[in-house]
């Protein structure tokens, strides 16, 4: 029988890390919005934050081996470059086309546009057999994607150019999250915990993103004066601590994405990240000036209502007894190297009489 506090515990830890990474992910958003204003470099200011997000990773995996005492998993050659690098592939095109679109469009635009990634974790689920197919999960998308193309259609602010790259980079966010579920459904691997699925991501996903910052960025950053060719050094540690602070901001976010898909699903994740982008868009045009019309408006309004649809049938499904979908991992062969950072006493009430299975919810 499980612990009477359990399921009170678990809702307001699982609220607590929704919370976390909305912190992150507005906040990065946010962020390099701003620095993209006088430093027009988003593949060098993405391979920097991949510098830092390893170099956290290394370190907070350091402590957390003397803290448990055990060994963190370091995967093989060649099981790391079959298994893992399709995975830091898709990460880093996702994130460098996401961050270079900012030099083209408004933060209302980006976060409009990036919501249309359900779409494709959707498609990418069903043909991966992560999720079964649900005729209402088709129209919480139809939903949303109509809410985007109403957004889209009457934009006084839009640019085709930055559209078309938020438009591959959800395409290729979908593969992504798809792919970082199964990577972290694996039990075998041992990559259930996000700082483990960090540190060996960020070297490929650095070396996937180079040739194209050579190609576009490399004579530009070696000739600016804010970097290589700097005449004060205060212009120098000025560029640094911004782009640290982002490498920070990127690893919190990393990090949270990753615990909320190791706990629920890619779907899961990117619909509740809607109510995200809604607070990034109020924001937006609070504080940034972005310009909404009516029809707008309305759009932002029929992706609220497909957000309002989802969370209907998943309580429908629970009151009538039938419960959520799940897919059930595996049974971890190194049940340590899950997440000891938020394993309470009042988990295992619950893990020992599930054999220590975990739940992937729909």
């Amino acid at each position: 029988m499980a612990c009477p506090t359990h399921f009170l515990c678990k809702a307001l830890r699982t609220v607590g890390l929704v919370l976390f990474y909305y912190a992150f992910s507005i906040g990065i958003t946010f962020y390099n919005k701003w620095l993209m204003k006088d430093f027009h470099f988003p593949l060098f200011m993405t391979l920097v934050h991949l510098t830092i997000i390893f170099c956290l990773s290394t370190l907070t995996r350091s402590a957390m081996q003397c803290w448990t005492g055990k060994p963190r998993v370091t995967l093989p050659w060649k099981v790391y470059l079959s298994k893992v690098a399709p995975t830091a592939l898709a990460t880093t095109l996702d994130i460098g086309l996401s961050n270079w679109s900012f030099l083209f469009i408004t933060i209302s635009l980006y976060t409009m546009t990036k919501s249309s990634a359900v779409l494709f974790i959707l498609f990418f689920s069903l043909l991966f057999k992560l999720e079964e197919p649900n005729p209402f999960l088709i129209l919480v998308v139809v939903l949303i994607s109509s809410g985007l193309f109403m957004f889209t259609l009457k934009s006084t602010q839009f640019n085709l150019e930055g559209f078309i790259m938020v438009l591959l980079a959800s395409f290729i966010g979908g593969i992504r999250w798809t792919l970082t579920q199964l990577l972290m459904q694996k039990a075998e691997l041992g990559l259930q915990n996000p700082i483990d699925t960090m540190y060996h991501l960020q070297p490929l996903m650095f070396l996937g993103l180079f040739p194209l910052f050579l190609l576009n960025e490399g004579l530009s950053v070696s000739t600016t004066e804010k970097l290589f060719r700097v005449s004060e050094l205060s212009h120098l540690l000025y560029s640094l601590v911004t782009l640290s602070v982002g490498g920070m901001l990127a690893f919190g976010l990393g990090f949270s994405e990753f615990l909320l898909v190791s706990r629920t699903s890619s779907l899961t994740l990117s619909i509740a990240g809607i109510f995200k982008e809604v607070c990034t868009l109020l924001l937006a045009v609070e504080f940034l000036g972005d310009k909404m019309s009516t029809v707008n408006w309305l759009g932002f309004a029929v992706c609220l209502s497909g957000i309002s649809l989802h969370i209907g049938l998943k309580t429908y499904r629970n009151k009538v007894g039938n419960g959520p979908m799940v897919r059930n991992l595996q049974v971890r062969e190194n049940p340590h190297l899950e997440l000891p950072l938020l394993q309470t006493k009042d988990d295992y009430c619950e893990d020992t009489n599930d054999e220590e299975e975990h739940e992937i919810l729909y």
